[in-house]
């Protein structure tokens, strides 16, 4: 009976996976800009990727397989959120993003200061000093 039981926990998982992922490319699909984008295939991701580890440890009840499993998902949860990070930076500077749906913008101002400051070296320099 209890085989049964955690055969359906693994099915329900897998089937809770599926649905992420069919609304992350939904939100794909449908969300206007590149941050809302990311923020609709980075949530899911991780979670769905934790459902998916979650039904294959039930299914295969092995400590093993789960150590296996383990490294997987705290790699995906190191590497998602910072590659999400640095794609979203690069829309923002390149202006590909709806400007409109920002309640807040912080990353706005920090980047004025970081060009002012570039500016404020590159007047100071000599030409000659800069060549090779």
């Amino acid at each position: 009976m209890s085989d049964l039981v955690f055969d359906v926990l693994a099915l329900v998982c897998l089937l809770l996976a599926a649905v992420l992922s069919v609304a992350a490319g939904v939100g794909l699909l449908r969300f206007p800009d590149a941050l809302s984008r990311l923020h609709a295939a980075t949530k899911p991701q991780i979670f769905g990727l934790l459902l998916i580890i979650l039904a294959i440890a039930l299914e295969e009840r092995s400590f093993s397989t789960l150590l296996a499993l383990i490294p997987v998902f705290v790699f995906q949860s190191l590497t998602a959120p910072i590659s999400a990070h640095m794609v979203g930076r690069a829309a923002y500077r390149t202006g590909q993003l709806n400007t409109d749906s920002l309640f807040v913008d912080e990353l706005g101002p920090a980047i004025e200061r970081s060009e002012a400051q570039r500016a404020g070296e590159t007047k100071g320099r000599d030409p000659e000093e800069s060549r090779p």
